[in-house]
């Protein structure tokens, strides 16, 4: 699996395509068992300069600091939240670009778990379904 160097990450951070090379490593990326965590650091990639430029102007315009920080807090949770409802979604549409069928990484993200989960049901009907 060829991974992509930092600038080329970065590229697809913002929504850029790799080339077909990169394919196996973007699926790794939408299927590993850290998939939300990469999700929401994509997301904080996306943000972070953002805030720091309404940080500079709302601190520059003379606002107060709490305050500046305080709703650059609430739009980082909003903006976070956001993500997460959305993130399976934007990972199937990702993986999609690259030429897998739709819900791809859902679905291996799924059968990687398969053992886990029937260990999971089958503990838990031994416990409450008597």
């Amino acid at each position: 699996m060829r991974r992509p160097n930092p600038l080329l990450w970065l590229y697809y951070q913002y929504g850029g395509r790799l080339s077909s090379r990169y394919r196996d490593w973007v699926l790794h990326d939408a299927t590993c068992r850290t998939w939300l965590v990469r999700v929401l650091l994509r997301t904080i990639v996306w943000l972070a300069p953002i805030f720091a430029v309404l940080l500079v102007i709302l601190v520059a315009v003379g606002g107060s600091w709490p305050i500046a920080l305080g709703a650059i807090l609430l739009g980082f949770l909003v903006a976070l939240r956001i993500t997460l409802a959305n993130a399976m979604e934007s990972v199937d549409a990702r993986l999609a670009k690259y030429g897998f069928p739709p819900g791809h990484a859902s679905a291996a993200r799924r059968a990687r778990d398969a053992d886990k989960h029937a260990e999971e049901e089958r503990e838990y009907r031994d416990r409450w379904r008597d």
